[in-house]
């Protein structure tokens, strides 16, 4: 397995991607959205979630395709980032039709990023813009690290971010991954040079300082973010969002699968993870390109290969996230010079 040509979700051949943000705002949303309508089915495994829209991706759901996936920061307000791509698949003339009517279908998830410093004293929600913005800023290419929804997000010892990573399997079926990491837990070790995730970076997308060569690694939960939110009164201000999609044609149970299987990822580059603070969840989807019968063995792969770019695409959001004024963390970036990068 080899990561794709651009290391991004959107190396499965109709998949496009786009981000808003606002920098006063600290926030932002991400948009996934596909030349056709696709299969998808999600696995929450946090105990915090906020989503819209999911249950209607259980494989028991008559549903057979969604139109867009939505990431969003914003909590509860951020859920309404799916009306304005609602708003903007529909001036399209996209989505489910009955008789006249068009609906979109549009699930989405949100992260809580309303204490990291940014200007929330809006009069109107500014999520339903923001997600028609993302909507029509969708394309092969977006930027990762602090954009869309990854655009407040912390970590427990640095800022969080937006992050994607693909990788090829030796069938021709590529699988990729995009997240917003905003977690309880910390995505580096202790001294915060190195990645919980080092052991599966390919290259040096993140770094390339490999695996902590300390042992004994895990007991103590240091987080700066913990003590921020504590003294506001908050400890459930956290949240990792993410979508797994190949280009393998699975059914909707397949991609539930699919879904669980991600979350491994998850538990891999963030520790700890899927808490009862954190509302873990991931979509996955199957855009059905590649058509060929797939054997027992290959579904194997594709899920393992979903939770390994999930990992690496955590670390990608943390390592690309970048500095702002009234940022309350720092970025992996800040102490590079001390690290040897």
């Amino acid at each position: 397995m080899i990561p794709g040509p651009r290391n991004l979700i959107t190396d499965i051949s109709g998949l496009s991607v786009g981000n808003a943000q606002d920098g006063v705002l600290k926030s932002g949303v991400t948009v996934l959205t596909a030349e056709t309508p696709f299969t998808a089915s999600v696995h929450v495994m946090g105990g915090a979630p906020g989503s819209r829209e999911t249950d209607l991706l259980a494989p028991d759901k008559t549903v057979a395709a969604v139109d867009a996936l939505v990431l969003s920061g914003g909590s509860a307000y951020g859920l309404d980032a799916c009306s304005g791509v609602t708003d903007g698949l529909r001036a399209q003339g996209r989505g489910y039709r009955i008789g006249p009517a068009v609906i979109p279908l549009v699930p989405g998830a949100i992260i809580f990023d309303l204490l990291n410093g940014g200007d929330k004293d809006w009069q109107d929600n500014p999520y339903r813009a923001l997600g028609r913005a993302a909507l029509e800023a969708a394309g092969p290419d977006f930027a990762l690290g602090t954009a869309g929804a990854g655009t407040g997000a912390l970590s427990a010892m640095l800022k969080g971010g937006l992050g994607s990573a693909s990788l090829v399997l030796e069938e021709g079926i590529t699988v990729g991954a995009l997240v917003a990491a905003n977690p309880v837990g910390s995505v580096t070790t202790p001294g915060d040079r190195h990645f919980w995730a080092a052991p599966y970076e390919i290259g040096a997308e993140f770094g390339g300082l490999g695996p902590d060569p300390q042992a004994g690694l895990g007991r103590a939960l240091e987080s700066r973010k913990a003590a921020l939110l504590q003294a506001a009164g908050e400890t459930r201000a956290n949240t990792t969002i993410a979508i797994v999609a190949t280009d393998a044609a699975l059914s909707k149970a397949e991609c539930h699968r699919l879904a669980t299987a991600a979350h491994d990822g998850i538990a891999r580059a963030t520790l700890p993870a899927h808490t009862p603070g954190d509302g873990d969840l991931v979509f996955a989807l199957s855009t059905a390109a590649h058509k060929p019968e797939l054997p027992e063995q290959s579904l194997f792969r594709i899920g393992h290969a979903a939770s390994l770019c999930l990992a690496r695409a955590i670390a990608r959001a943390v390592y690309l996230a970048s500095p702002a004024p009234g940022d309350l963390l720092p970025c992996w970036a800040d102490g590079a010079a001390n690290r040897g990068s």
